[in-house]
């Protein structure tokens, strides 16, 4: 980006010439730095005057999973789950995955989606569904989304065996493209505040200090609190369902591996303010004491 004290030289009779009519000052740089300061003036000109920016970026969304839309309980069993962490889900924005719905279903998604926005849950997109699903999904405003995927690293190619080679029939050599990202772990030494958040791609999260309510924590890989843990936390947030948290004191509003959450109300007395370690077992959340010694 250009100095913005270039815009002075603007000022005088000779910058005026060689910024309209390109005399040798501006096209060879020389006599100072009269040439160089028109360019970057002009150059920082035209990027003010441009009225946007386009450029990408990333987010976290939260997945609302439709299995049952036209189901008494849904919205009952929806409200109850956004009640227990009412900060946590408080305007979030939500995909609604619709890949699980049978071809025949028919509901109002219109009003499906007002009575989620009704929890203050905010539906930006979607993903799958049958056809008319997805076409009323598109007239309500959402935006179709692309599934998400954690890549499996563990797939191993074996090698043909040399003993059952047939030297008349050459074996092609399986083509394996394997992508090895490594990131330096993320540590935090000061405390994370209230309205902060922290994430760790690719990679595991370490924060030597405390972590106060209203904080987030966020990694791909695994989650270590050496203090209290008051906010929320989300281990394994591309998919890893073998990522875990582990914390000093347990206090947290919200705890999350691989997708799958537990709030306060549901972490217990056996575990409240101890040292914890989260984790999924059979897909489901669970926590074990950290044993000391």
């Amino acid at each position: 980006m250009p100095v913005p004290c270039a815009m002075a030289v603007g000022s005088g009779p000779d910058a005026g010439r060689n910024q309209t009519h390109g005399g040798p000052d501006a096209r060879h740089g020389t006599a100072g730095t009269n040439g160089k300061a028109t360019v970057s003036s002009a150059s920082q000109v035209a990027e003010r005057d441009v009225p946007f920016q386009l450029r990408g970026n990333s987010f976290t969304m939260m997945v609302l999973k439709v299995f049952a839309p036209t189901s008494p309980n849904f919205f009952t069993q929806l409200n109850v789950k956004v009640r227990q962490a009412p900060n946590f889900f408080h305007n979030a924005p939500v995909v609604l995955d619709f890949d699980d719905l049978p071809e025949s279903i028919v509901f109002d998604l219109a009003a499906f989606v007002a009575q989620v926005q009704a929890l203050n849950l905010l539906p930006v997109g979607f993903q799958g569904g049958p056809q008319p699903v997805r076409e009323a999904a598109m007239n309500v405003g959402l935006t179709p989304m692309p599934a998400g995927r954690a890549a499996k690293l563990e797939e191993v190619v074996k090698a043909p065996d040399p003993r059952q080679h047939d030297q008349q029939a050459p074996v092609a050599a399986p083509q394996v493209l394997i992508e090895v990202v490594h990131r330096p772990t993320v540590v935090v030494t000061e405390p994370v505040r209230s309205g902060m958040r922290v994430y760790a791609e690719k990679t595991d999260l370490i924060v030597t200090s405390s972590v106060s309510p209203g904080a987030e924590l966020l990694a791909d890989g695994n989650i270590h609190v050496y203090g209290a843990l008051r906010g929320r936390a989300l281990a394994g947030f591309s998919g890893d369902t073998n990522a875990r948290i582990f914390c000093h004191s347990l206090e947290a509003e919200v705890l999350s591996v691989a997708g799958n959450y537990r709030v306060s109300e549901d972490i217990g007395s056996d575990f409240y303010k101890k040292a914890v370690q989260v984790f999924l077992r059979d897909g489901v959340l669970s926590m074990d004491l950290l044993k000391s010694g």
